[in-house]
């Protein structure tokens, strides 16, 4: 039986990568698809949102516009350094002929929660806030959801926006600590394993024999760029498509489980902090949190044929 789950996304070049893998893939049910800020603002990703569903041929998924800033702090410039003025590495796609749903993204995963008690997956992987004002609206979705699964954060490598911070929980650090916190299972696919796995221009171009792996070749061409100028690799980073292939796959992974907290402020904010040692003789910030479960390690071999063999049969 395929799994409900419900993509929370700001696309991004890797978010559209994602998607589509997870349209792609008979043991996935994509029941919506909620948008965030990040990558680029929440109008330009519920338009790209859009976008994909219909180059997928899934129009019917409902797509619900989320927040546009986090829940503290200011949210000022979408990197188009990274994915592009449009957020598809500047490939300019039509424009949708689909429109958002009436509800809110926050209200969207409570109403569909509720109504699946035990069924649905979240796949958070951009900030979040969604996740967060969703709690707030209604607590019991995190006795309530099957699982999340985040793509976010770094517990064993540095971060990505500087050593202590990954890009999707520094955007929302205030958001992270209460998904982190909030006691639902989760799993953290973070950069201790999405930047071991890499596409090289070779594997890329050997997407392109399908109509949907030529148009990841084609958005990842300035992503492509970006990785040669930030990290010196003729390669992109797999983050987004490992929390889809999580879903799909769990045994690709190797996990630790333990509390995590994320820094709100200062120099370290966004950082996330996780309690790997569970040996304090006095309270603190970890003391009776929820345990996450974190992925560690990753056969990138097999993650990559997976996502190969999906794209190619995707058409």
């Amino acid at each position: 039986m395929s799994k409900k789950i419900i993509i929370d996304t700001d696309p991004g070049i890797d978010d559209a990568m994602a998607i589509l893998f997870a349209f792609a893939s008979p043991e996935i049910e994509v029941m919506g698809l909620t948008t965030i800020y990040g990558n680029v603002h929440t109008a330009l990703a519920t338009q790209n949102a859009l976008r994909l569903a219909e180059f997928a041929g899934r129009p019917q998924t409902p797509v619900a516009h989320g927040a546009d800033k986090p829940l503290v702090i200011p949210f000022d410039e979408a990197p188009e350094i990274v994915h592009g003025a449009d957020g598809l590495g500047n490939t300019h796609q039509p424009p949708p002929h689909g429109r958002p749903i009436e509800r809110s993204a926050a209200q969207f995963l409570v109403e569909t929660i509720m109504a699946h008690p035990g069924e649905i997956t979240l796949v958070p992987v951009g900030p979040l806030t969604n996740l967060a004002v969703a709690l707030k609206l209604e607590p019991r979705i995190a006795q309530h959801v099957a699982e999340v699964v985040v793509m976010g954060g770094a517990a064993t490598v540095n971060g990505n926006v500087n050593p202590a911070a990954e890009a999707n929980i520094w955007h929302d650090p205030h958001a992270a600590d209460k998904v982190f916190t909030a006691g639902w299972p989760v799993t953290l696919v973070g950069l201790d394993v999405t930047m071991a796995t890499q596409m090289d221009n070779a594997y890329l171009a050997g997407l392109r024999a399908s109509r949907t792996g030529e148009f990841i070749f084609q958005i990842s061409r300035f992503y492509q760029q970006f990785h040669k100028l930030a990290h010196g690799i003729d390669a992109c980073h797999t983050h987004d498509p490992s929390a889809i292939a999580y879903v799909i796959d769990p045994s690709l992974f190797t996990t630790e489980r333990g509390p995590i907290r994320v820094v709100t402020e200062g120099i370290a904010m966004g950082q996330t902090l996780m309690d790997r040692r569970r040996e304090w003789l006095t309270p603190n910030a970890w003391s009776d949190m929820p345990e996450v479960n974190v992925c560690v390690e990753v056969d990138s071999a097999r993650l990559l044929a997976l996502y190969q063999q999906r794209i190619s049969a995707a058409g």
